[in-house]
């Protein structure tokens, strides 16, 4: 049986399915205590049940886009704040090979906002 977030997925076409299906691995990979789940209608990635990046697709242009929910605490030249206070979006171009490098850093640094403390976790 397909799990529901996993619908959202399913429903895209190529190349923002590939796009984004990669980056859940990515995601996924990057800990343990990464979980996954459907929030707002988009899969939400959680550390130790405390929400911490979504991946989503820009409305106008459909590009996939992972927003860090502490993105603040971010500082990195791709990210964008837009009109947020809080979270920052980190655009990806599904025709292009994905900048590796820099959505590890991203995720790295994302998370150890929670792993250090920063952000408190239960």
């Amino acid at each position: 049986m397909i799990r529901e977030v996993e619908n959202y997925y399913l429903n895209k076409e190529e190349p923002i399915k590939g796009c984004l299906l990669a980056l859940r691995s990515i995601i996924l990979e990057q800990d343990p205590n990464v979980t996954e789940t459907k929030k707002y209608g988009m899969p939400c990635f959680c550390y130790k049940k405390k929400m911490f990046c979504y991946l989503w697709t820009d409305k106008k242009t459909t590009e996939p886009y992972l927003l860090f929910v502490e993105g603040k605490h971010l500082d990195h030249p791709k990210l964008e704040e837009g009109n947020r206070a809080r979270m920052k979006i980190f655009r990806v171009n599904p025709n292009q090979d994905l900048p590796l490098k820099t959505i590890d850093l991203l995720l790295k640094s994302a998370l150890d906002l929670y792993r250090n403390g920063t952000i408190k976790v239960k």
